[in-house]
């Protein structure tokens, strides 16, 4: 179930709820029971001060609905449609309901129909009296031969409103069976019930609710009575969770038998432990006063008493597990139709009780976070534009916490511009109290290995790469810190995005620094983590480092001026253990470094070498970027260095040697990327068991690469080696290696060693000296991705291979390969497993029938191949073809790739040479900016035909001309249309054909366009296309429904 979009005035309520004029709105036949039954009941509301809406006119005027009933409709907390034996002859009455049932199940009010005297089922049939009423309607409406399409549309619509009232629970009168003003008493008792019900305070000004209680409202489902659900909601402290839990309740209260929403379930369970909680759930429910001796008491009475009602319960911020086993064990708990919502920052007590249904709160976006700080700094809208730039950077500040805004706007209200700025300057340093009370609840809630984690990535690796900090920190402690890391993700206290990388809230992060800083307020000498470089500098100029300190993180602003000391100020700092120093400039290098330091990541290195009293046992992460060693040791014996996981040194352009790393043999990465003036490197570095990654890319004077028997290595990068003429020798079995670049080298062959690299899965060469590939590359059994660029390939005439040979390659590309005729006749076979295939940029003439073995192959790129005029075959599965620039192209091979039946199936997206005609099985073609369509109770799917010409006959550089974008509006809304990978295209060149699957069903827009449906009977779908050459562009494009998808009778080209 969702709703409708909230009436204008919603965010200025003090609570959630619909602005109600009545109680209660009567729907009834005036001939069958106004004077009666219908004026009675109407009477009886009244008297319990009831407020109700009844239309009094005893005779309807006109066959529809006038604005002011649909207003009254709308303006109705309940409806009480009267089903009697003629109310379904009534055009109006019918047309109410349809309102009545649209309105009030998209806003999750409630309808009691009554069946005075009928049968409900005659009415959900629409047989008897119904069935006579429907006939007589449509023999009246088809007479009407201009209104036909719409007239059958609404009786459409009122035979599905009789239906779906008929199904819904309800009261049923028979005469002789009670009496009448008994019944009226039933309904008044569950009208009063309803109406009585408490609403709660939401907010005193609810900003951005609209979207997030559609999305909790999806996951609810409250039209189902099929079973129980339980909802979770889950998000940072500060962040709206108990805020969108009562909107939530205020919004389906009604729909419920037994209502409950336990507020700070966490505060009051730890003051008055789980028993109270349990009281107050079966007070609230059913009035049950009982007091428990344990909660092993109450469980068995909840269960009991519960299992038979339809309960809305609700649990605001819950942080134990135990308080869900207590309170909310098991669905079987409550009767069908139930719903318990749960909120609480940490997302694992949800998956951990099984819940799937989860809902994370994000932030206010930027206008929703600035209209709710106007209201708290001005109580209105209005604001005087000499306050605006403060009031962005205090919405930057908050970064969409409402917490926030509430206590920074409260604080300004009623002050003037010098004391905003002097207020918000103390909150860019400290975080007001309340803030920081209310987010470091969670942080309290950890084990102490969690809080030390915690504090580490808000000081010091907040936008790191998860890979990256779990690296570092299981250097700095000595153990695995994953576990860790997901215990802060689940408590919401840090994300890891959709690239990987670590991030956390603006709040959060400041709160974790104030932690650390209220270490020691005066003395940051005395703290545990040093990030910010004022401090740092201050403790190593003035030497006021402590025990205390295990972090220095240093990452000085550019062009810092340059750290004047001594070079031995951390020799008092015995338990660092974390050095990490970024663009720093010293006055000299270090004397000493602590023997504690387990990494050491220094940029700029401002020295020839490390201290040679630098007792290096602990140290596992070595990065001395940039430095200006020429040779680099390590000092010791052998023992001292087993605990060395990683040494990076790009970026030393004195380098020219690469050490005995023999000494290493834990070893798991080396880095001497862009060291230019390296030329060689000690053999020992292709002996090391545990090394699973290389990186030399850039060493331009670097000739030879030692060989190499390397079990664990996985990726090796030697791209841009502009000297290195051979590739190295693999000496034996290396399973574990995934991929391999070379690219701007001089290697001329590949050596038949490099078959040993048997785990390779993907091979890339471009712009390399090499000229021809082995032939055993095809025996490759992993090698799944091959792109090789500019170079001969695999076996001539003479390589012997069988002509059954087939590789497990799925991904080949060969752009400008010089690829000939005779190559692909020979050499298609070889790969008949190929998924995406890219011939692009070769000077082939003829596509060979082969192609039709391809079997799996869904992508074929022919970009720029202008000599090509024949394709043979098409691969039975080919979805995506792209041949721009294909001049040569017959025009018999571009009619056979818009067939019908090579599109009918979906899901295909091609690009063609020329300007083909719209092909005949397309339902609906223009010409000019734009093509609509309107649809209605399915997304269909539908497909997309753009043809992009010039309207005089000029010769035309197309290559040289700016793209045309295709842009998309939803019932007149712009919608940011998201190219999925294989999707259809944004950009499209002129003087080419495209034919695209419309994709309407990728995740994003198929849920904007189904909440459309929800409020909307059609939604209209319009595609623009623009471009700079508007005036002289001749734009004709096309529609088809795919039948088998989608009904011709759910889609429409002209507005219904």
């Amino acid at each position: 179930m969702a709703f409708q979009s909230f009436p204008s005035s919603f965010s200025s309520s003090s609570s959630f709820s619909y602005g109600f004029n009545y109680d209660v709105f009567l729907n009834f036949c005036g001939d069958d029971t106004r004077f009666h039954f219908t004026g009675n009941l109407y009477k009886a509301l009244c008297d319990k001060g009831i407020r109700v809406f009844i239309d009094d006119k005893e005779l309807q005027r006109g066959d529809k609905i006038t604005p002011s009933l649909i207003k009254a409709i709308e303006d109705s907390r309940i409806a009480i449609p009267v089903f009697s034996k003629n109310y379904a002859f009534s055009s109006f009455c019918l047309d109410e309901l349809v309102n009545i049932i649209d309105g009030f199940s998209a806003k999750g009010r409630l309808v009691l129909p009554v069946f005075y005297d009928v049968d409900p089922s005659h009415v959900r049939h629409q047989i008897g009296s119904y069935g006579e009423a429907i006939a007589m309607h449509e023999a009246r409406l088809k007479r009407d031969k201009e209104m036909y399409i719409d007239n059958m549309d609404r009786l459409q619509k009122w035979k599905t409103a009789l239906n779906q009232a008929a199904n819904l629970s309800g009261y049923h009168f028979n005469h002789g069976n009670e009496y009448e003003h008994e019944f009226i008493g039933r309904i008044m008792k569950e009208v009063a019930k309803k109406i009585n019900r408490d609403l709660l305070h939401v907010a005193d000004y609810a900003v951005g609710l609209e979207s997030r209680l559609l999305q909790v409202n999806s996951l609810l489902s409250v039209e189902s009575n099929n079973g129980v659900y339980m909802v979770g909601i889950h998000g940072i402290g500060g962040i709206g969770k108990t805020t969108l839990a009562r909107a939530i309740y205020n919004l389906i209260a009604d729909q419920f038998e037994c209502l409950c929403f336990l507020h700070d379930v966490r505060e009051n369970s730890s003051k008055h432990g789980l028993e109270h909680l349990q009281e107050r759930l079966l007070s609230k429910t059913i009035g049950l006063d009982i007091k428990l001796g344990h909660v092993s008491e109450g469980i068995p009475i909840i269960k009991q008493r519960l299992q038979q009602k339809k309960v809305l319960l609700i649990l605001d911020d819950v942080d134990e597990q135990k308080q869900l086993q207590v309170m909310v064990g098991e669905p079987d708990w409550f009767g069908p139709g139930s719903r318990v919502i749960i909120t609480t920052r940490d997302k694992h007590l949800l998956t951990s009780h099984g819940i799937d249904r989860i809902y994370e709160v994000d932030g206010l976006n930027g206008e929703e976070a600035l209209e709710l700080l106007r209201w708290k700094t001005f109580k209105n809208n209005k604001v005087d534009s000499s306050f605006e730039y403060i009031l962005k950077y205090v919405v930057t500040y908050a970064s969409g916490l409402p917490l926030a805004l509430e206590v920074v706007g409260s604080n300004l209200f009623g002050k003037n511009i010098e004391e905003w700025k002097s207020t918000f300057d103390r909150y860019e340093w400290i975080p007001g109290k309340r803030i920081h009370k209310i987010l470091k609840v969670s942080f309290d809630s950890l084990e102490e290995d969690e809080k030390s984690v915690f504090l580490d990535i808000a000081c010091c690796f907040k936008g790191y790469d998860l890979t990256e900090v779990e690296f570092i920190l299981c250097a700095h402690y000595g153990k695995c810190i994953k576990y860790h890391i997901g215990v802060l993700v689940e408590k919401s206290l840090i994300k890891i995005n959709q690239w990987g990388y670590v991030t956390l809230h603006h709040l959060i992060e400041d709160m974790g620094k104030e932690i650390v800083r209220k270490e020691s307020p005066k003395h940051p000498g005395k703290r545990s983590r040093l990030w910010f470089h004022e401090d740092i500098v201050q403790v190593l100029e003035e030497n006021m480092g402590t025990t205390e300190i295990e972090i220095v993180y240093l990452d000085f602003p550019l062009f810092e001026e340059v750290v004047e000391w001594k070079g031995d100020e951390f020799k008092k700092m015995i338990n660092l253990k974390t050095l990490i120093i970024k663009n720093g400039h010293f006055s000299k290098g270090p004397k000493h470094l602590p023997n504690s330091l387990r990494v050491l990541e220094w940029h700029r290195y401002p020295s020839l070498s490390i201290p040679s009293n630098f007792y290096q046992k602990k140290l596992s992460i070595c990065k001395l970027g940039e430095s200006f060693f020429t040779t680099f040791e390590l000092h010791g014996s052998l023992k001292k260095f087993v605990n060395m996981r990683e040494l990076n040194l790009d970026n030393c352009k004195y380098l020219t040697h690469i050490f005995d790393v023999s000494c290493l043999p834990n070893l798991e990465k080396i880095s001497f990327r862009h060291c230019e003036n390296l030329m060689t490197i000690d053999s020992s570095v292709g002996f090391l068991n545990k090394l699973k990654i290389i990186r030399a890319d850039g060493c331009l004077k670097l000739m030879s690469f030692p060989p190499m028997e390397l079990t664990s290595l996985q990726r090796l990068e030697l791209s841009f080696c502009d000297s290195l003429e051979c590739f190295p020798e693999i000496l034996g079995e290396m399973e574990n290696i995934t991929e391999i670049v070379l690219e701007g080298t001089s290697i001329e062959e590949l050596s038949y060693s490099f078959q040993n690299l048997t785990g390779l899965r993907k091979l890339q060469i471009r712009r390399s000296g090499v000229l021809r590939l082995p032939s055993n590359i095809l025996m490759m059994p992993k090698l799944s991705y091959i792109l090789v660029e500019g170079i001969l390939l695999l076996p001539n005439k003479n390589d012997n291979l069988s002509s059954s040979t087939s590789s497990n390659v799925e991904i080949l590309r060969l752009p400008n390969c010089n690829l000939s005729d005779e190559f692909l006749q020979t050499s298609l076979a070889w790969f008949a497993n190929v998924i995406h295939l890219d011939l692009s940029r070769n000077s082939f003439t003829i596509l060979p029938e082969f192609i039709k073995e391809c079997h799996f192959l869904i992508t074929l790129n022919l970009n720029d191949c202008t000599c090509l005029r024949e394709i043979r075959g098409i691969p039975p599965n080919l979805k995506r073809l792209s041949a721009l620039q294909c001049e040569s192209l017959s025009s018999s091979c571009r009619s056979m790739l818009l067939n019908q039946e090579l599109h009918e199936a979906g899901s295909t997206d091609f690009c063609l040479p020329g300007t083909s005609p719209i092909p005949e099985w397309f339902q609906h073609q223009t010409r000019g900016s734009s093509i609509s369509f309107w649809f209605r109770n399915n997304v269909p799917s539908v497909s997309l035909f753009v043809a992009l010409k010039p309207m005089r006959n000029e010769c035309i550089n197309y290559g040289f001309l700016p793209l045309a974008t295709i842009n998309l509006t939803i019932n007149g809304h712009k919608f940011d249309l998201r190219c999925p990978p294989d999707g259809i295209r944004l950009m499209m060149s002129l003087g080419h054909t495209y034919l695209s699957d419309m994709q309407l069903h990728e995740m994003d827009l198929e849920s904007k366009l189904e909440e459309e449906l929800l409020r909307n009977e059609w939604v209209h779908v319009e595609v623009l296309f623009k471009h700079q050459m508007k005036k002289t562009l001749l734009i004709e494009s096309g529609i088809h429904l795919f039948k088998q998808k989608s009904s011709m009778e759910d889609i429409q080209f002209n507005n219904p």
